[in-house]
């Protein structure tokens, strides 16, 4: 154990983990908004965030960015990667609802079923795309990981002691609160947020009062594949790299920082996210960058054991403006 390269640079180990914890934070929302209304744990959703990633490579390969590319073609390379990345990975989320999940709530499936049938839709989707870059890409695709160029150089914005502030940390920080305020104020503010909450709250009543519970879960996996997509951008910028699996990790350490927040709590999520992402960076300095990843796993187990609500607790259809 290392504790004065923590305390040497904590400033940076902290602005690092705010920068890992932006990115969960924005992934863990879809867990959590469709706990919310579901009750269900969409394992799937680790997926979609991964068809995220691949699809900003996409953007970037076909506009030909990289290195050296002109501010103007950066800014419509990134926004033309945010918006293709919202709606592909929205759209799967959305598949996933209609063909998986949907035929079992008409059935009136139990919870169980509904897990085994997350945890398979994750594993074919992770299969499928796998096998399919392969086979009509060839290498380096298919379970290789891929280069992602990125259009934003990082550069220092500005230094506070020993602390260098890049402005892609910087991007990737406010990108993140600004989504997450945008949907805070959607679902707590709108009349289709107010449905959302209806539902989450007691999806018999909200029925009786002409609430359409079907419109309801569309919208809300597509808020929370869009968010994934998002992420998946964020995601890009800081690490440049992807691979047919790379959202299993992200999905375990997301749903981590869901229930450290308050599984079905939209605010928990950015909280849960934030702190998950500072005691990773933080212990990857204090003992080494292999306990990355085991932090999030047991951080998971320590708040099942102590904390099972999460910090916050709160759920989404007790959510207020």
């Amino acid at each position: 154990m290392d504790f004065n390269a923590l305390i040497d640079n904590l400033g940076g180990h902290t602005l690092d983990g705010l920068t890992r914890g932006s990115i969960y934070a924005l992934v863990a929302l879809g867990y959590t908004m469709v706990y919310g209304v579901l009750r269900l744990i969409n394992f799937a959703h680790s997926e979609v965030f991964m068809v995220g990633t691949w699809t900003v490579l996409g953007v970037y390969t076909v506009l030909g960015v990289g290195a050296g590319t002109g501010m103007g073609m950066v800014i419509v390379a990134t926004l033309l990667a945010f918006v293709a990345a919202a709606v592909v990975s929205a759209s799967v989320a959305l598949a996933v609802e209609r063909i998986a999940y949907r035929p079992l709530r008409k059935k009136n499936a139990p919870p169980l079923i509904f897990l085994i049938t997350a945890i398979g839709c994750s594993l074919v989707l992770v299969e499928v795309f796998g096998h399919v870059l392969k086979v009509f890409f060839g290498p380096p695709f298919g379970r290789a990981p891929v280069n992602v160029p990125s259009p934003i150089q990082t550069a220092t914005l500005m230094t506070i002691g020993d602390v260098r502030i890049t402005n892609t940390q910087v991007f990737i920080i406010l990108g993140a609160v600004l989504m997450m305020f945008a949907l805070d104020q959607f679902v707590n503010r709108s009349r289709l947020g107010r449905g959302v909450r209806a539902v989450a709250q007691d999806p018999d009543t909200a029925a009786l009062m002409g609430v359409n519970q079907d419109r309801v879960i569309m919208l809300v996996f597509i808020l929370g594949g869009a968010m994934a997509g998002v992420a998946a951008l964020l995601f890009t910028l800081q690490f440049d790299i992807t691979k047919f699996d790379i959202g299993f990790i992200i999905g375990i350490k997301a749903f981590t920082a869901a229930v450290l927040g308050g599984i079905g709590n939209l605010r928990g999520a950015l909280v849960g996210g934030l702190l998950l992402g500072i005691v990773e960076v933080y212990a990857s300095a204090v003992f080494s960058s292999n306990w990355a990843d085991v932090t999030a796993f047991i951080v998971l187990v320590l708040v099942l054991m102590f904390r099972p609500t999460g910090l916050l607790g709160e759920s989404l259809g007790k959510a207020r403006a």
